[in-house]
């Protein structure tokens, strides 16, 4: 299995001089399996780029798995090219809801006055799934999907092929009201998509300072990050989901103060970036990719 992030931004896109380093797309990872299945995780303005690389190299199908509809990991989907080619089958899953389909959810967005064009006018072929509450298989994958802490229906990923397996949880906030200290691990939020999880993509979005002014808005300061990847003992953690006020120095500082907490193996704590490629086949991270496509 190998992922490579396309986006890793937070709330919205934040492009410019001061996010080179890490990037300025909203959540958006590309998770390719061994049998060449490739799963869509969010579909922020990091999928703008991953569908240019797409419709140039041909893709008859695609698998978009959202974690909720809040639109920095929904906005992207009016750009993603393969979406509007005839032949390609989309299948779209996300968070269930008791009164609203997932599609028409998604066509209060794709349509006007939002979007000019309306979902049902698309030329690919797509299906909309509700998450199942007991894991499923697509191509060689086994995923399942869990209900966390976040404002609105959300949901996070585990993702399992072989002995390999990330989980995918950019929007949490476990510590709601709680010290995840002293509660037993069962009783953490997410715990069970990422316990013993070979790699962890996980909510960073505030400094512990930070935090303190958005108690509630659904989102886990680097402190809490570290502390919720200890309780589920994920054996790898990506800090993902930039503020969008922070800029390469500022998450780099961030990285500093994360390194002081985390108390794992050396090149086991990272801040995603755009471009970023994670080889779970390997214990080290990949080089530098180019994100000019």
């Amino acid at each position: 299995m190998r992922a490579r992030i396309w986006g890793c931004r937070g709330s919205v896109a934040a492009p410019g001089p001061d996010t080179v380093r890490y990037g300025g797309n909203t959540s958006c990872v590309e998770v390719r399996l061994d049998d060449g299945t490739m799963l869509i995780l969010d579909a922020g303005t990091g999928i703008r780029p991953l569908g240019r690389y797409l419709y140039e190299r041909g893709a008859p199908s695609v698998h978009l798995l959202l974690t909720h509809l809040h639109l920095d990991h929904l906005q992207g989907l009016g750009f993603f090219r393969p979406l509007f080619e005839e032949g390609i089958e989309v299948h779209i899953w996300g968070p269930r809801s008791p009164t609203v389909s997932l599609r028409d959810r998604i066509a209060l967005y794709l349509s006007p006055p939002l979007f000019p064009v309306r979902l049902a006018d698309v030329a690919s072929t797509v299906t909309f799934h509700d998450a199942p509450d007991e894991p499923w298989t697509i191509g060689a994958a086994s995923v399942t999907a869990v209900s966390v802490t976040h404002q609105g229906p959300t949901i996070g990923f585990r993702i399992e092929e072989g002995s390999q397996s990330l989980a995918y949880i950019p929007d949490h906030e476990p510590s709601l009201g709680v010290d995840l200290r002293s509660l037993d691990p069962e009783w953490v939020s997410g715990h069970d998509l990422a316990r013993n999880v070979d790699v962890l993509l996980h909510d960073s979005q505030y400094g512990e300072d930070e935090y303190e002014d958005h108690v509630g808005w659904g989102h886990s300061s680097v402190a809490h990050a570290i502390a919720f990847a200890r309780i589920a003992e994920a054996k790898r953690l990506v800090l993902f989901h930039h503020d969008p006020f922070h800029d390469d120095d500022e998450l780099e500082r961030l990285l500093v103060r994360a390194e002081r907490l985390w108390d794992g193996p050396a090149g086991s704590l990272e801040l995603a970036y755009e471009g970023m490629v994670i080889d779970l086949a390997t214990a080290a991270p990949a080089a530098r990719a180019q994100t000019s496509v």
